[in-house]
Order: C-alpha cells, then structure tokens, then sequence
C-alpha cells in the first residue's frame, strides 16, 4: 500500500477558469502523477471494501476514471451516468443545475436495477447539481445511493445541503480564496 499523498501538492490550481473570479481546481494533474492516483484509488479501497455497497455509479467524465479502478478492485458493477444523448439505449433522464448553468443528464434503464445499493463518484463536488440528479436517475430504477465520494470537495458552495441525507467523501476540501 503507497504512503498517503499530499493530494492538494498534485492538484493544480487555475485562477479565472471557467470565468473571472473563479479558481478551478484541476484533477488531471493527479492522473499524470501515478503516485497521487494510486493513492487516490487505495484510499477508495480503504474506505469502501466494506461499506455494504453493491454497486459504482459515475459520473461523466472523470468520475469514470475514478470508479473504473475502484469497481475492479471491489468486483462491483460499474453504472456510468452521462449527459444526454451519449448512451444508445433507453435511458432516464434528469435535468441538472449546474454551478455554470443546467444540463441533462442519462442512465440506460437496463443498468439500473431495484435493490442496487450505490457509491456515486464524481472526480470534484462543487454545487450537487449533478449528484443530485444522478440520485434521482438511479431513484427511478429502484436504486438507492447510499454514499457520494469526490476526491475535492467545494463545501463552501453548500453541496451538503442540497444532498441531505447521504454520507458524502472527500479525499480534499477546499474552503475558498
């Protein structure tokens, strides 16, 4: 097992990205560092191999990244949540409020079955919008989220709030400038 990594020395930080004012913190920069992945995904490990889950869900698009190695190592099924019109098959949908504006986002029907008990990852949780609605998506197939891991955390913009009621994970918060 590889010592804790110092995550926010591997976390690279972008002032006025998206727009001015704000400082977008980039999870690439822990992909290209295998040091901060691998500890990234051995935390998870820790954390879940015994959390009662039966099932990963993920968000679009690095959350992938994240569940992808996780679900492997736990052997669970990975449920991947994307924005509209990127899955083939029949989906739930769900709009979203998104910190920058709204979105729709998918979940083939047919991944999602009734009693699946789910972590839902995301690679950062800012606002909840779109945890929020990836909850209700696996709602409709009868799945219950019981945790959501990110590996940042944004709790100044009140995502806890709004995901009342589920045990929210993070590997690093940040509390603003």
């Amino acid at each position: 097992m590889p010592e804790k990594f110092d995550l926010d020395s591997a976390i690279r930080k972008i002032k006025d990205f998206p727009k001015k004012g704000i400082l977008f913190y980039d999870i690439t920069s822990i992909l290209t560092n295998p040091q901060a992945f691998e500890s990234c995904i051995e935390r998870m490990v820790e954390i879940y191999s015994k959390s009662g889950i039966s099932a990963i869900a993920a968000i679009e698009a690095r959350g992938f990244l994240f569940a992808a190695p996780l679900a492997i190592r736990l052997k669970l099924p990975l449920v991947i949540i994307r924005k509209k019109g990127k899955l083939p098959g029949d989906t739930y949908r769900a709009d979203v409020t998104l910190e920058y504006g709204t979105d729709t986002i998918e979940v083939h029907k047919s991944d999602v079955k009734a009693g699946m008990v789910f972590l839902l990852i995301d690679d950062l949780i800012a606002t909840g919008g779109t945890l929020k609605g990836a909850v209700e998506l696996l709602a409709k197939g009868g799945g219950k989220v019981k945790e959501i891991f990110g590996v940042v955390g944004l709790p100044f913009l009140g995502y806890a709030k709004k995901l009342e009621g589920i045990t929210i994970t993070t590997l690093i918060d940040y509390h603003g400038e």
